[in-house]
């Protein structure tokens, strides 16, 4: 672990290698697990905002699932969390022809319907933050559904760090990537 300003950084995301690995996986991670995307408490109102010019792109189950929870939801434990469809899917979830899994947030950025491209979290992934009072923490999250996003980043030689470069920038800045990137030459 090292510091950088106020957040604690794992050194997974600089010697760890990653590059989503789509056409192996298929997008698994929005529909497995048992809980939504975590959600930072400004991307609720967002949501909520994009809301309308996303629900063209959703399926008919993700559109009742929304009308029934919302377009976020908060947790026994108070975290803020996307809703799910039936314990399963993302309710931001669509499928290409292909049967892959894609986002309809993201579909909809695409698109230039909005200007915001998805929750942060899910951009950020494989990374993962966690807020604390004085700092946040910030982690490489393994999963084994993302094997082959490992073995495809090795093969062609991407750091988590920068597979996810656009979305840590978007969350703590360019002057942090920069950083960042000092860090990582001095581990080379």
């Amino acid at each position: 672990m090292f510091q950088l300003g106020k957040t604690i950084v794992s050194e997974d995301i600089i010697q760890k290698d990653f590059v989503c690995n789509l056409s192996a996986c298929k997008g698994t991670c929005c529909i497995d697990g048992d809980a939504g995307a975590p959600l930072e408490s400004t991307e609720v109102d967002r949501l909520k905002e994009v809301y309308p010019f996303v629900k063209p792109y959703l399926r008919e189950e993700a559109i009742k699932a929304i009308e029934v929870q919302g377009t976020h939801i908060e947790t026994e434990e108070g975290e803020l969390e996307t809703p799910l469809i039936n314990g399963a899917d993302c309710v931001y979830v669509i499928f290409d022809d292909k049967g892959m899994a894609l986002c309809a947030i993201e579909e909809a950025y695409n698109r230039g319907d909005i200007q915001w491209k998805k929750p942060i979290s899910c951009h950020m992934y494989p990374v993962r933050v966690q807020e604390y009072t004085e700092f946040a923490a910030v982690n490489y999250h393994k999963w084994e559904i993302c094997d082959d996003a490992c073995t495809l980043g090795k093969e062609l030689q991407v750091p988590v760090y920068k597979f996810v470069k656009e979305a840590l920038i978007r969350k703590f800045g360019q002057d942090w990537y920069q950083e960042l990137e000092k860090v990582a030459k001095n581990f080379e």
